[in-house]
């Protein structure tokens, strides 16, 4: 079953958790293998950013899902966490994460873009990740991967979605099995709006792609009871 954290501040206390997760792996480790989400949830990486100081260099960094857009539109979530400083696009600022893997570049098809991951899984990567951030929708999605578009992808790390529900359609998304070898997943559920999935993912629906990922934690600020 999930752990639940219910708290007034659940960006902060996300952040928080993050960053001492990724401390803790680096405390073994010469790099952490760090996936983020963007949306809501990007709120809470840049909160682990700032927390982790110079420990950011040391970050092995991608993405639970990313749309097949420009990295210049607003729908890019690489876009995005560049906009908030966690990396620059060309690469080679003093601040940047240690490496970025990225779900989908400019220019790529869904194909190029899975090969591309998949060499980067294997190899930089090491065929798991360390920590996870990831927000959920009203629906219970995680990533993209959708209630409504069971039976999720099986057997790779990462898949081509081309049917989202929530636009834009075309997405690249790491699945279960990728998730699920994280040491640490923490899962950032705020507002009324995601109560009831809260719910149903603290129940174990196997509906929602979450129900079953071992080692995490969801962080909200809606008490269920």
């Amino acid at each position: 079953m999930p752990e639940l954290l219910t708290c007034s501040r659940p960006v902060e206390t996300a952040g928080e958790k993050l960053a001492d997760a990724v401390s803790d792996v680096l405390a073994r480790n010469e790099f952490a293998r760090f996936a983020i989400s963007g949306g809501s949830a990007l709120d809470a990486a840049c909160v682990a950013r700032v927390r982790l100081a110079d420990e950011w260099k040391r970050v092995v960094l991608t993405w639970a899902d990313e749309r097949c857009v420009p990295v210049a539109s607003a729908d890019s979530n690489r876009g995005a966490a560049a906009a908030e400083g966690l990396l620059s696009i060309d690469g080679g600022a003093e601040t940047d994460p240690s490496s970025v893997v990225a779900l989908f570049k400019d220019g790529d098809d869904p194909r190029a873009a899975i090969e591309r991951f998949g060499e980067a899984w294997q190899g930089k990567l090491g065929e798991g990740l360390d920590v996870i951030l990831l927000g959920m929708g009203p629906d219970g999605h995680v990533a993209s991967l959708f209630p409504a578009l069971r039976p999720w992808p099986v057997g790779v790390p990462v898949a081509h979605v081309s049917r989202s529900p929530k636009p834009p359609a075309d997405r690249i998304t790491l699945t279960r099995e990728a998730l699920a070898t994280a040491s640490c997943v923490v899962l950032l559920a705020a507002g009324e709006v995601k109560r009831d999935a809260i719910k149903k993912l603290m129940s174990g629906d196997p509906a929602l792609p979450a129900s079953g990922l071992e080692n995490l934690l969801v962080v909200t600020d809606q008490a269920l009871e």
